[in-house]
């Protein structure tokens, strides 16, 4: 398994009149911790798309249990639990980074789309061997 965390600071901009993060914004904090974990590997975006792929997101779920607010200091922990092979998943917790309160959790999934046919795509060799690499390494 490949983790990853991420910290963010709740903006003002990502609450709604009820004074709580709006719902969306909590798919972009995933999106925040799946840029780390995947530039973690050595695969930014920019990489990806540069050896001719696009990873857009085919499905995305979250399950909300406890408001974050304006200020609040949250912890992505952002994990990918297999090796992919025609799509990816990859899972999200996000806590409190004091306390450890579980606020939300979810997954997206990602097909590979070729940049140059459109078309979705195995995964490519050159994003499964970072996967095995990290996989393999100790600790």
């Amino acid at each position: 398994m490949i983790i990853s965390r991420t910290e963010i600071r709740v903006r003002y901009a990502d609450t709604d009149q009820m004074r709580m993060v709006y719902y969306a914004k909590f798919f972009e904090y995933f999106e925040q911790g799946r840029s780390d974990l995947l530039r973690g590997i050595g695969l930014p975006y920019s990489r990806i798309e540069s050896l001719g792929f696009f990873l857009p997101v085919a499905e995305a779920y979250a399950k909300y249990m406890k408001p974050a607010r304006y200020d609040d200091l949250l912890v992505v922990t952002t994990m990918l639990k297999e090796i992919p092979a025609a799509r990816i998943r990859i899972e999200y917790e996000l806590r409190a980074a004091a306390g450890d309160d579980l606020h939300a959790a979810g997954y997206t999934c990602h097909s590979f789309i070729d940049a140059k046919t459109g078309k979705v795509s195995r995964a490519p060799a050159f994003f499964t061997g970072a996967v095995e690499r990290r996989f393999h390494q100790p600790g």
